[in-house]
């Protein structure tokens, strides 16, 4: 039975769906130099800082390599430049660690009853093997992906997973702007996380409760 012990509190939600770039995953670093690696073979300029990285990043990631400066017109988005980002990036997010506390804040919503559930805009496939790496397999009830590597954004996903779970009470929890949208289009609040791949500046236009560390969405529950 989903929730059961949830139910019988009468709880505001009885399921969290997390992202998980930035969000359960510190791997901010790896996005990083696996973009500038891209850059630097180019001749462009490279990202500086974590700083500048979260001011420009954005969904979707077309969009975000358009302001870094690739060339469209030279080289295909969806036929070279997504795959050669992919191949980089699993180069360096071996080197990434779960986020301080996610582990914990984890355990904690499973302990209280909440049906957790993992949403991304990752591939599945790729997706599934990082939670292997991690032993986070079977951590979530669920584990939504894409059918593709190019990062257009995960709202029809978001929206097969509500078709699914109709009468679910969700709290999506990310670390974009676009997590924000997508609660929003299936009728569900939001919290948003300011270590991540986006500033806390772009965050605070969505309205929503921001944290700075995953632990202080136990207490915004309570």
């Amino acid at each position: 039975m989903r929730n059961g012990l949830l139910l019988e509190k009468n709880m505001k939600y009885t399921d969290i769906v997390w992202d998980f770039n930035g969000t359960l995953l510190d791997d901010i670093r790896a996005g990083i130099d696996a973009v500038n690696d891209m850059l630097a073979r180019r001749g462009l300029s490279t990202i500086d800082s974590v700083e500048q990285y979260r001011a420009l990043f954005c969904f979707p990631i077309i969009e975000y390599y358009a302001k870094l400066g690739f060339d469209f017109e030279k080289e295909d988005y969806y036929a070279v430049l997504a795959p050669e980002w992919v191949a980089l990036y699993m180069e360096n997010y071996k080197y990434s660690t779960l986020t301080p506390g996610a582990e914990r804040t984890l355990q904690t919503l499973a302990a209280l009853g909440y049906t957790q559930t993992l949403l991304s805009a990752t591939e599945i496939e790729m997706l599934r093997g990082q939670l292997r790496d991690l032993g986070m397999g079977e951590r979530f009830a669920e584990v939504w992906g894409l059918d593709n590597i190019h990062a257009g954004g995960k709202i029809g996903t978001a929206r097969a997973w509500r078709e699914a779970h109709p009468d679910a009470k969700a709290l999506f929890v990310g670390d974009s702007v676009h997590d924000w949208e997508v609660a929003q289009a299936v009728g569900a609040d939001c919290v948003l996380y300011c270590g991540g791949h986006q500033s806390r500046e772009q965050l605070s236009a969505c309205g929503c409760p921001l944290i700075d560390h995953l632990d202080e969405l136990i207490d915004l529950l309570a």
